[in-house]
């Protein structure tokens, strides 16, 4: 029988994920909206809301990167020390 790869996305993985998003979407979105040229609040929040998920589906779309990557090297590796 053959054997099933592993799963690559698991409940786990989804929470620390979405986690860590939320908390690069607050970080930026603070940082941000100091830097939105208005004295009006909702053009604030609306300008810097944009921005950060731009900047935040951006960090999304590097962290999904950072775990093919490292995953790769560590079966590379693992395949290099079993024989």
């Amino acid at each position: 029988m053959e054997e099933k790869p592993p799963k690559l996305v698991t409940p786990v993985s989804l929470l620390v994920d979405a986690i860590l998003v939320v908390v690069f979407f607050i970080y930026i979105f603070s940082v941000v909206r100091t830097h939105v040229p208005s004295n009006d609040p909702a053009d604030i929040k609306l300008w810097g809301a944009l921005t950060a998920v731009c900047l935040t589906m951006l960090f999304w779309l590097a962290l999904q990167m950072f775990r093919v990557v490292f995953r790769f090297h560590r079966e590379q590796n693992r395949a290099r020390n079993s024989r």
